[in-house]
Parts: structure tokens; C-alpha cells; sequence
């Protein structure tokens, strides 16, 4: 038998958990000025005032979430009188469902009991934090996928105008955007610009050196010595640097070390990675992919099967193409467009005969795409 073999029950991970993008390390390096910044919206609370409502900008994978997450931990240890509660609006993306979860964040009840109207809802988050004297900040975490579903503006007027019929009630709003193509001033109705008046902190792309640092600390705390070897790890801070989004550098070292597991070895080699980046380059598409409702994922893969076999595809051909999945025109056009705002797709129009035809091309390779359909079982159907 070969030397050095892993064995069944062993691991090369001290801590794999390390690796994972919702994972808030205790060490969190380049966002004080970010973390400082914040602080500074939220300190009003702590002497009984409004905190200064603030938007976080910056591409995906910038540290955004992990900056609020910390300040939030922070608050959390400090004052029980301000409550922060983080929202997932890539999973929660109704104004319903975002009420909902901070209803079961402040009550610690599991769900508003069945047939709850909005305003019989509001009215009970409303008298929570009366009765407990409490100030809420709200974390609306990648809101622009609010904007995508014309959203936003009935979340912010609850929010920000809820003291118009609760005298003490007040809550903070900080809004984080991951697509730069989001125009928040133009998205907002007039009644809810005159409230929010935000400050916007931005994030901008880490350098290679910060890559460098981030990953090495993660490798340091997450794996047992010797198992990523220092020329491998600038491999995969030159693959992330060219990917654009931290996030995948961190899946890329757990993937290649899994890999390396699974061939019994004690080492991460150069096929590790290599195979590992083939699926962590596609990261960012799973996510996106992962949170489409069924009818939203119905057209993505129909735009991926139509590319494989035509060279122009309009959108009308897709919507009749979709037989018993079409859903009716206008929400077809509501999902195309988000399509198009998420980046699977773009849109552009062509001249055609006596109008103008509507271009789709998919910005993905239609076999990465389909790849994931079988996963469609997963995706979010309450959109």
C-alpha cells in the first residue's frame, strides 16, 4: 500500500465551514474604512435618534455583506435596544416576504399566523416595537433584485414612513447593491426619495495583494499545514483576480481540496484546481440560477436549448417555443427583462421588415447553462 494516503476518517480541513460565502470570519481585513463608515450612520440610534440611512455599492464579492454582518454582531453585543435583522432579497423578494422575516426575527415566532394581511402584519411588527421600545435597522441585502421586481418603493415607504402612523416607531434602512447597472435615485418614487436621503458607502474590487491576504489568512485557519502549497495558491489568486469576486477563490480552495480528498492524497495538487476551477468559474451562474422562480429558470433553458440550434432568436420565438410553460406575454416580458438585468441575458433590437424585433442572446455557454437544469427542483417557485 502507497505511504501517505489519506485515510476514510481523516480530513485535510481544520474548519471547511471557513470556505463558505456566508461565512464572517473574526479576522475581516480592507473594509475598515467601509465598517467605520457605517458605525457612523448607525450611531444616532444609541442616543435614541434616526440612524442615517445608507446604501452599500460595489460588485458582487466585495466584502459588502460581511461588513454589515460584523457591524451587526457588534450592535448585537452592545445594545439591546437597537435589533439588527439582515434580509436575504434574493430569497426573500416581496414586500410580503421581507415583512414576514422580520416579523420571525423580532418576535422569534415561525411565521405571521395564516391569513395575515400586510396591514394586520405591519401593525403587529409595528406594536412589537413600541411595547419593547426597540429601534430596528433593516439590512436589505441585495435590493437590486427588488428594483428587478419594481419592489423596492413599497418596502421603503413601510419602512421609512411607518412613524407617520406609529409615533415611536423608527427604522433604519441600509440597502446593499450588487449590480452597478442599478440606478437607485431613478428606481425611487418621489414620496420615498424625500425620506430615504441615503449616504452611500462604496466598495470597490479588491486587489491582487488583498486576494493574496485573504486567501492565505482563510488557507491558514481553514486547512493543516502543507496541504496548499504557496505556488497553487497564487494560481488561484490569479484565477480569482481574472473572475472578479472573491467568493470564488474561496469555493476554488475548498473545491481543489476536496478533490484532493477524494483521491486519498495529503496535497492539493495542480489537476485539483484545475478541475475544481471548472466548476467555481460558475459560481456566480448557480447562484443566479438557484434563486429564479420556475417560470423565470423555464426561459433561461429555453434560451440556452435555442442557442444551441439557431444563430438570432427573438423573443417572440421563445415565448411560443415555451408551449404549456409560457406563462402569459406580459409577465413573459417581466421575466426577460429580469433575465437581461441579472445578466443571463441581453437584449437588443434588430430592424425587421416594417418594426423592430427583439434580440435575446444568452451571455453564457448554453452547456454551462443547461448543466444546471436538473437542479431546477431547487430553485425559488414563491417568486
Amino acid at each position: 500500500m502507497k505511504k501517505n494516503l489519506l485515510m476514510w476518517d481523516q480530513t485535510l480541513f481544520r474548519d471547511i465551514e471557513v470556505f463558505d460565502i456566508d461565512y464572517v470570519p473574526e479576522q475581516f481585513e480592507y473594509r475598515d474604512e467601509q465598517i467605520q463608515e457605517l458605525a457612523y450612520a448607525v450611531r444616532p440610534a444609541l442616543a435614541g435618534g434616526r440612524i442615517l440611512n445608507t446604501v452599500c455599492r460595489g460588485v458582487p464579492g466585495t466584502g459588502k455583506t460581511t461588513s454589515v454582518k460584523k457591524l451587526f454582531e457588534e450592535i448585537a453585543g452592545t445594545t439591546k435596544k437597537i435589533v439588527p435583522i439582515h434580509i436575504n432579497c434574493q430569497i426573500d423578494g416581496s414586500e410580503y416576504a421581507i415583512f414576514s422575516r422580520i416579523y420571525t426575527k423580532l418576535t422569534k415566532n415561525r411565521q405571521p399566523p395564516s391569513g395575515t394581511s400586510f396591514k394586520m402584519l405591519f401593525d403587529m411588527i409595528a406594536k412589537y416595537i413600541e411595547n419593547e421600545e426597540i429601534t430596528p435597522i433593516i439590512c436589505l441585502d441585495d435590493a437590486n433584485y427588488l428594483v428587478y421586481e419594481k419592489e423596492l418603493n413599497k418596502v421603503l415607504y413601510a419602512l421609512l414612513r411607518s412613524h407617520e402612523t406609529y409615533e415611536h416607531v423608527r427604522i433604519g434602512v441600509i440597502i446593499i447593491i450588487s449590480d452597478p447597472d442599478v440606478d437607485l435615485e431613478r428606481s425611487l418614487d418621489a414620496r420615498v426619495a424625500s425620506v430615504f436621503r441615503p449616504q452611500t458607502i462604496h466598495f470597490a474590487p479588491y486587489t491582487a495583494s488583498e486576494v493574496a491576504g485573504i486567501l492565505s489568512q482563510r488557507v491558514m485557519q481553514g486547512l493543516y499545514s502543507n496541504v496548499l502549497s504557496s505556488d497553487l495558491l497564487d494560481r488561484i489568486v490569479d484565477r480569482t483576480m481574472k473572475c472578479g469576486d472573491i467568493r470564488i477563490g474561496l469555493d476554488l480552495i475548498k473545491r481543489s481540496v476536496m478533490n484532493a480528498e477524494k483521491a486519498a492524497r495529503m496535497n492539493v495538487t495542480d489537476d485539483d484546481v484545475t478541475k475544481a476551477f471548472s466548476i467555481s468559474r460558475d459560481l456566480r451562474l448557480a447562484e443566479l440560477v438557484r434563486v429564479l422562480s420556475v417560470d423565470e429558470a423555464n426561459v433561461l433553458f429555453q434560451v440556452a436549448e435555442m442557442t444551441n440550434n439557431t444563430d438570432i432568436i427573438t423573443t417572440k420565438s421563445v415565448h411560443s417555443s415555451l408551449g404549456e410553460k409560457a406563462t402569459g406575454y406580459t409577465r413573459y416580458v417581466q421575466i426577460i427583462e429580469k433575465l437581461d438585468h441579472l445578466r443571463l441575458v441581453t437584449l437588443t433590437y434588430q430592424n425587421a421588415g416594417n418594426g423592430r424585433t427583439r434580440i435575446i442572446s444568452l451571455r453564457y455557454d448554453p452547456k454551462r447553462v443547461l448543466a444546471l437544469q436538473k437542479n431546477q427542483t431547487g430553485c425559488n417557485v414563491n417568486s
